[in-house]
């Protein structure tokens, strides 16, 4: 379902949630939330609580061998400042 709300800015950068997107996601007072910036300008600003932040960067992420991935490149680039030297 997509639904469109209005949120405005107030004093000290302080927004407000509309209280049935609030109960809809299930953030109370005291919930964290997180912001993501879009790639580029345009696509703006992205909100999700830091469960359902967490619940993408792990499913992005299953399957891959991220410590796999970073050790091997970073043997690469040893063994590339080892040739250059």
């Amino acid at each position: 379902m997509s639904t469109t709300h209005v949120i405005r800015i107030g004093d000290k950068g302080r927004t407000v949630v509309p209280s049935d997107v609030r109960q809809r996601f299930g953030w109370s007072e005291g919930t964290t939330l997180i912001a993501l910036e879009g790639a580029r300008e345009q696509d703006g600003l992205l909100i999700l609580s830091q469960e359902a932040a967490l619940a993408a960067i792990r499913s992005q992420l299953a399957g891959h061998d991220v410590v796999g991935e970073l050790m091997a490149e970073r043997r690469a680039s040893a063994a590339r400042e080892d040739v250059s030297a």
